[in-house]
């Protein structure tokens, strides 16, 4: 069984936003498309309390985009964005929120920060994704939204490790592309056996 799982399409994530992906705005009537066409639709909402440990506010010492070590590894230092109940944190508003059967929300833990769809930074502490996808019987997922070298990513390829099949819909995401990180994340969502595809072939498949 398939499903489309809608990545962080928030307005801090899009143009105007804190934390601004080009163009991330663009795909939204892309991506109501294809949610009217799957049975099953999941979205994630970043949603960080004030104060996040992944905000550079909370170093005075750094910058935005400084990567700092944590106690889980390398930790890119973001503007604040996705502030729980701010606007930048709500969903984009031409987002047709009507399809979502689950909105899974992440990145509340103050220490910690979370990309993935399926666990914290700390590749060890679940979302709980794994066991309602599994409960559901869903094997495969079709994933867009933003960003496409963060979050996107890495929900593919962690969903890839939980042993399910997955798809990028390439032309329903974009992405930051700090220093090369676009390239580098199509590569390692290729070596991970996550397969690219268009919305069209989406629509096909669903």
């Amino acid at each position: 069984m398939d499903a489309l799982l809608i990545v962080d399409l928030q307005n801090d994530f899009c143009p105007g936003g804190a934390l601004a992906v080009p163009e991330g705005d663009a795909i939204v009537p892309t991506v109501n498309e294809l949610a009217a066409a799957f049975d099953h639709v999941i979205q994630t909402q970043d949603w960080h309390p004030a104060g996040h440990q992944s905000f550079a506010s909370s170093h005075p010492a750094h910058d935005p985009m400084d990567v700092i070590e944590v106690a889980y590894g390398e930790q890119v230092l973001w503007p604040d964005h996705c502030v729980q109940g701010t606007e930048g944190a709500a969903f984009h508003p031409d987002l047709d929120l009507t399809p979502a059967e689950l909105i899974l929300r992440k990145g509340f833990r103050p220490e910690i920060d979370s990309y993935s769809a399926f666990y914290e930074n700390d590749g060890e502490t679940p979302t709980g994704l794994t066991g309602y996808l599994r409960a559901r019987n869903i094997d495969t997922l079709h994933v867009c939204g933003l960003a496409a070298d963060f979050c996107v990513k890495w929900s593919a390829v962690d969903g890839r490790a939980e042993g399910f099949d997955v798809y990028v819909i390439e032309d329903a995401t974009r992405g930051l592309d700090q220093d090369g990180s676009l390239a580098q994340a199509w590569d390692e969502m290729n070596d991970a056996g996550v397969q690219v595809i268009s919305s069209a072939a989406a629509l096909d498949l669903a």
